[in-house]
């Protein structure tokens, strides 16, 4: 009696679901399983002792639920009800991305108004998250990305200056920035992109590791990492360290989700029925979302009820 059934409206593919498809993510399911790592979705029927959300209001669903699906039954002590103007495509995006941005910079408090960070894969999702975030507190982000395509893109995300990775990097870095000293480098590409960050950072500075989208070990010039005392760090957002800060890193990413802040661009949205061109996008490049439950995004005459789920 305290669950919650969901109408799932929307849910992304990510890479994090991919990766768990294959069996190779840090979570694994008991088979059969549905997957699907974050969404949205509209509560329909609340159990006897639920108290924090009512039918009609419109909910995160929470990680671990597996939500590609119409509905799914959620513990209600797991779920926060959104405004109800918020951008609900935007907010299915809200659970993962831009809480990993908020974690990941909440771990440098040193961190002030006018200090340098640099961002690779600047036009990615999580980049995007990290550049709002940094940007609301006045930090100022170097992005780099690896084509001239996605310059404008990561501009547009909030970069103060955006660099195309090549064998200037380093000069380019320089005088893209006035010779700040460079702080922190968040990684999510792994090979050589992680050694370039190596070579803008300044001295005791850290390379913060949270993907791996070339699908390459990192490579590194022990010389940087030696003479200028960069840190390496990992980043898993569902370890024992950031449990307890889950909630209030989702919380400050739906505040600045609803102040447009944080705005992904959707590639597309499919169908249930056309996931594998969803994940083949997805693959391909561009956020696509899945939509679920057309009718209830409309239907705003629901008659409140309780009934007794568990």
């Amino acid at each position: 009696d305290t669950e919650v059934i969901i109408d799932v409206l929307y849910a992304p593919v990510n890479p994090s679901d991919l990766l768990l498809a294959k069996g190779v993510y840090a979570l694994k399911p008991d088979l059969p399983s549905v997957i699907g790592g974050e969404g949205i979705g509209k509560v329909s029927i609340i159990g006897e002792k639920v108290l924090n959300v009512k039918v009609g209001d419109i909910v995160n669903i929470p990680f671990g639920t597996f939500c590609w699906s119409e509905k799914v039954v959620v513990e209600s002590d797991k779920l926060l009800a959104l405004p109800r103007d918020i951008d609900l495509k935007q907010a299915s995006m809200a659970s993962i991305n831009p809480p990993t941005g908020v974690l990941m910079l909440n771990d440098f408090p040193d961190l002030k108004e006018g200090d340098w960070i640099a961002v690779n894969a600047a036009n990615s999702a999580v980049a995007r998250s990290i550049i709002a975030i940094a940007k609301a507190r006045g930090i100022r982000t170097l992005g780099i990305v690896r084509r001239d395509a996605a310059v404008d893109p990561a501009l547009a995300a909030g970069a103060d200056k955006v660099i195309v990775e090549n064998e200037s990097t380093k000069s380019e870095a320089e005088k893209a920035t006035a010779n700040a000293i460079i702080k922190v480098g968040f990684d999510a590409v792994g090979g050589n992109a992680t050694n370039t960050l190596a070579r803008i950072l300044g001295e005791e500075s850290a390379i913060v590791t949270y993907a791996i989208m070339s699908g390459e070990p990192m490579v590194l010039n022990q010389i940087d990492v030696i003479f200028k005392k960069i840190i390496i760090k990992g980043f898993f957002m569902y370890s024992s360290t950031y449990v307890d800060k889950l909630k209030d890193a989702y919380k400050a990413s739906i505040d600045l989700i609803s102040h447009g802040k944080i705005d992904v661009p959707i590639a597309k949205i499919y169908k249930p029925e056309q996931i594998k061109e969803a994940i083949q996008h997805t693959i391909d490049g561009g956020k696509v979302l899945i939509e679920f439950n057309n009718s209830a995004l409309t239907n705003d005459n629901i008659v409140l009820s309780h009934f007794k789920i568990g």
